[in-house]
């Protein structure tokens, strides 16, 4: 593809993401599966041009209504090839000439656009620190919170890719192992800082192709994700339930933990994506996994099962503020709940999933969230409204033999800017070995 044919592939793909109620990455996939005749290289620069304005999408919007400039698809490509790409007015009028493929020629609006950036730069001192930092009106103050004098230290290390990380299945074999069969592929991998059985690839890959992974020995899993996962000290023998499974990552690596020995219950009020699962499953060589379709949190199973389970983990449905790395566009583009609809979501799949713990049992609370009305003030409103659990600290939870805890804190907050994973919050509540033998319902009448 010419170059004037990229750009105005990449603003159709762009236009398609902006105007469409999905994510970024299942339309991008679907744009490209629906053009097998673009190829890799062409992709990857296509791809590379949509996301690199989802990922400056405030700082190039800043620019435009700062010219007067209506934002569009167009002008914030024109913005971005002026301010991140070194391009002149002139150039980029080369591209924009019209005819088959290429962008129809600038108007006059877009022409004046490029000449006033001419000499500008992304990052201005003007900038509002949530416009530096990327981030949405509503996650701003939260975040701002959160990590005070932090904050464009933590929110400037989420505005860079993330790192592909695996995670290997020690069912299937060792992280030497892997290292060497993705050696033989071609590929090199480092072993990650805190995971025992995290990989971290330097560059792209192709993993699904590849054998290690059509085998079941490696998982394609965010180093963050994996240590949530070993939270629950899941071991061999045992009865959990992983309570919004979703795809089956943290259930994967639960099964693993427990040597395929035991049960694990993968559930979640989304059928489709426990369906789709059961294949991941399989591929590992996991058994002792069994799926479960929720109508709710409150769905009779629960009822049925309450006091049955030694850990129950719940990855809550959550903003998703700690994964803006992977989903740029989910800063700006609220295809789900708000916050406000989020939290006391939370709250009451956390006190439902709370009556299967066992007494004895643990319960572990996770997001890939960074704001507090999600982690800690959660954690501690569950606390106050149920004696019967406590707090378990990160180090005292973390499972023997699996390396050295993440943290000496009571709670596990991991950041980008801090650990180089994605944004994930986990806490561990265990319920007291001397409990009632009896659980309640979240509005508190006796199940």
């Amino acid at each position: 593809m010419t170059p004037a044919a990229r750009l105005q592939t990449a603003i159709d793909l762009l236009t398609q993401i902006i105007e469409a109620k999905r994510p970024a990455d299942a339309i991008a996939s679907a744009y490209f599966r629906d053009r097998r005749y673009i190829g890799a290289k062409d992709r990857a620069a296509i791809a590379g041009q949509a996301y690199g304005v989802l990922r400056r999408w405030a700082r190039l919007t800043w620019w435009i209504e700062k010219m007067g400039v209506t934002v569009t698809p167009r002008t914030l490509v024109v913005a971005d090839l002026m301010l991140t790409q070194d391009k002149t007015p002139e150039s980029i009028a080369n591209n924009f000439a019209g005819g088959r493929f290429s962008p129809p020629p600038l108007s006059d609006e877009e022409w004046r656009l490029a000449k006033a950036l001419e000499t500008r730069t992304l990052d201005h001192p003007h900038q509002p620190d949530a416009v530096k930092g990327e981030v949405p009106d509503w996650a701003a103050g939260p975040l701002q919170v959160a990590f005070g004098d932090r904050f464009l230290v933590e929110m400037g290390a989420m505005l860079g890719e993330a790192p592909l990380d695996l995670r290997v299945n020690p069912v299937k074999g060792t992280r030497e192992q892997a290292i060497a069969a993705l050696k033989q592929a071609g590929i090199s991998a480092e072993p990650t800082p805190l995971s025992p059985v995290g990989l971290r690839l330097p560059t792209r890959a192709p993993v699904m192709a590849l054998a290690p992974y059509k085998e079941g020995l490696i998982e394609i899993q965010d180093e963050g994700s994996q240590l949530v996962a070993f939270l629950a000290d899941a071991r061999p023998g045992m009865q959990v339930v992983d309570f919004c499974a979703g795809a089956g990552g943290k259930t994967l690596a639960i099964a693993a933990m427990m040597d395929n020995k035991g049960r694990v219950v993968a559930a979640d009020v989304l059928e489709g994506r426990l369906t789709r699962a059961k294949e991941r499953f399989r591929r590992a060589g996991l058994h002792n996994i069994e799926t479960r379709p929720l109508s709710s949190e409150r769905d009779p199973w629960v009822k049925r099962h309450k006091l049955k389970f030694d850990r129950v983990v719940v990855d809550a449905p959550c903003s998703g503020t700690g994964t803006w790395r992977r989903n740029p566009d989910s800063r700006w583009r609220l295809l789900g709940p708000g916050l406000s609809e989020l939290v006391p979501l939370q709250a009451g799949i956390l006190a439902s999933a709370a009556r299967l713990v066992r007494p004895g049992g643990r319960l572990i609370y996770a997001t890939c969230s960074l704001l507090p009305e999600e982690n800690e003030r959660q954690v501690e409103a569950f606390l106050e409204a149920n004696p019967d659990f406590t707090l378990v600290p990160v180090p005292e939870a973390w499972p023997a033999g699996w390396g050295k805890a993440p943290t000496t804190e009571p709670m596990l907050r991991l950041t980008p800017a801090r650990h180089n994973t994605d944004g994930f919050f986990g806490a561990v509540m265990q319920r007291k070995e001397d409990a009632a033998a009896a659980a309640t319902e979240p509005d508190g009448q006796q199940a």
